[in-house]
């Protein structure tokens, strides 16, 4: 401002007050698009960390039977630990026979035997070695044949107790009408409180929470692949 004379700002008028009644704001649905957008994301962001939060419940607090009986057994192979655990219910006579799925083509009966120090007539009587499973799914398949072939209607389940939803999903899926029981294998690493400070098994909860959400999409959609070896085999050829 200068003697005599004031300088004043122009007024610029609104764009808004300027559009006619009948043309809508061009910002508006964008804006009210990306505001349901960030709450949708948002929201199942949440629902997939209540979800984690349920199954790492779920798998921490899963426990064996404490009687189990069925008419046979299987065991997912993954780690020694659980195959032992197998044999030793065979041996107690939890099961009348052992199907061990998902061996690798390179590892022999004998092998396994020694591994698990079982008799030599038990693993020749009551005992057998599925080399055709792949994954989860080919292990579910492997098991429906081996199931089927034999008559069997209840099933002792043994795996690694992170590894057991995906594991029952998948059996359950193939052969709705089998009752499945599971027997956790207790992973060390999730038998404290504090397990999600360490990264290892925090990482191996949080992969198998993936493969436990990914399965479950897959089976509502029916988009599933072979998981046996000979089915890979026939198709590649």
């Amino acid at each position: 401002m200068t003697m005599g004379h004031t300088t004043r700002n122009p007024i610029r008028p609104d764009p808004e007050l300027e559009r006619p009644v009948n043309v809508p704001s061009r910002r508006g649905p964008i804006r009210r698009v990306l505001r349901w957008v960030g709450f949708s994301c948002v929201l199942v962001a949440a629902l997939i960390f209540v979800g984690f939060l349920r199954f790492a419940d779920s798998v921490t607090t899963l426990k064996p039977p404490a009687e189990p009986r069925a008419d046979a057994i299987i065991v997912l192979t993954g780690g020694y630990q659980r195959i032992d655990q197998a044999v030793e219910l065979l041996q107690k006579g939890a099961g009348k026979r052992l199907l061990i799925s998902g061996a690798h083509p390179s590892t022999t009966p004998n092998q396994i035997r020694r591994m698990t120090q079982g008799s030599a007539d038990l693993f020749s009587c009551c005992v057998d070695i599925g080399y055709d499973a792949l994954d989860t799914i080919g292990n579910a398949e492997e098991a429906s044949n081996w199931i089927h072939a034999r008559g069997y209607r209840s099933i002792l389940v043994v795996t690694n107790n992170y590894h057991m939803p995906r594991s029952l999903a998948e059996l359950a899926y193939v052969d709705p009408d089998i009752q499945f029981i599971p027997y956790p294998v207790v992973n060390s690493d999730l038998k404290t409180s504090d397990w999600f400070t360490d990264p290892n098994a925090l990482r191996v909860m949080l992969a198998e929470y993936a493969k436990v959400l990914l399965a479950s999409a897959r089976n509502i959609v029916g988009l599933r692949h072979t998981g046996l070896r000979s089915a890979s085999l026939a198709s590649q050829s």
